[in-house]
């Protein structure tokens, strides 16, 4: 995501903070009401919202954290066209709530993955969330590379490949991407010196990207053309990371030439340990809340 759009939705979020006194423990708590949430996260329809509010619920419950310290449902009168006023639900959310509902919705939404970047990260500087963004994209790239490559194995297993086969298929395929460099050739070229790990774990997001569609592309057309034995597949294979090649390099990318990126299981460990560390850095709603004239 470009950082002039992350600092655009940045300033969309920060405008909706409200400040709250908490006269118990004499400080002030950051908090974000779930209405003004809806918009910015692309829910429609409240009735939508309140699925993915009721979901966050069940996740902190699931970890044992008391709920009220972090959603609070609340009542607010709005002003109808003809004058009067109705109470209408809606909810208290720290930040730890809203980092919750970012974690269930699409990721694939540019505003929900914005949001788990913007609430995962204390001080919600531009630069910060960007990076988490950046780490939280690898990894899901990488395991739907996973996920398809699993998809693939099963596929040719049941059309006459072992494992073995599976293993030379896959290689051939990224000799065709890396424009004649072999996986191992690649992984001394990067300078990965951990043995029997994948090359994927210190490829770059566009690369692992890039093997995945490949990958896809061969799950399908294996179904769709009835493909069955180890050399019909790896003809397809190389195919698909042909064209998967020849797509980056009218762009002027070339796969064997990108830079390494930071061992995938460091970055997993980082991220998970930033998670763990959100509910204990977020600020818990007050056993009472003030009144309307308190919030800043």
């Amino acid at each position: 995501m470009d950082i002039t759009v992350i600092q655009q939705h940045k300033n969309n979020f920060d405008a909706i903070v409200h400040t709250i006194i908490d006269n118990d423990e004499k400080t002030e708590v950051e908090v974000w009401f779930a209405r003004e949430l809806q918009t910015l996260l692309g829910y429609a329809r409240w009735e939508n919202f309140q699925v993915a509010i009721g979901r966050a619920i069940d996740a902190c419950k699931a970890q044992s954290i008391n709920v009220d310290d972090h959603f609070r449902e609340v009542t607010k009168m709005v002003m109808l066209g003809s004058g009067s006023q109705r109470p209408i639900t809606d909810y208290m959310l720290t930040r730890y709530a809203c980092y919750l509902i970012a974690q269930n919705g699409d990721p694939k939404k540019e505003e929900i993955a914005f949001a788990q970047g913007y609430f995962a990260v204390q001080t919600r500087k531009a630069e910060l969330i960007a990076e988490h963004i950046d780490q939280i994209s690898r990894l899901e790239t990488r395991d739907r590379l996973r996920a398809s490559e699993k998809q693939l194995s099963r596929n040719i297993y049941e059309r006459g490949v072992d494992d073995k086969g599976f293993g030379r298929i896959r290689s051939k395929g990224d000799t065709v991407l890396f424009g004649g460099h072999t996986t191992e050739d690649m992984k001394h070229r990067l300078g990965i010196k951990q043995t029997g790990r994948p090359l994927a774990d210190f490829l770059p997001t566009l690369t692992i990207a890039a093997k995945n569609l490949a990958t896809e592309m061969t799950n399908y057309n294996v179904e769709q053309k009835d493909l069955f034995g180890e050399n019909a597949i790896t003809v397809e294979h190389m195919d698909n990371n042909r064209s998967v090649r020849n797509m980056l390099g009218e762009r002027g990318i070339r796969p064997e030439d990108l830079p390494p990126a930071e061992d995938i299981k460091k970055v997993e460990r980082r991220v998970a340990s930033n998670q763990k560390k959100i509910e204990k850095s977020s600020a818990k709603l007050p056993k009472q809340l003030p009144s309307q004239s308190e919030e800043k």
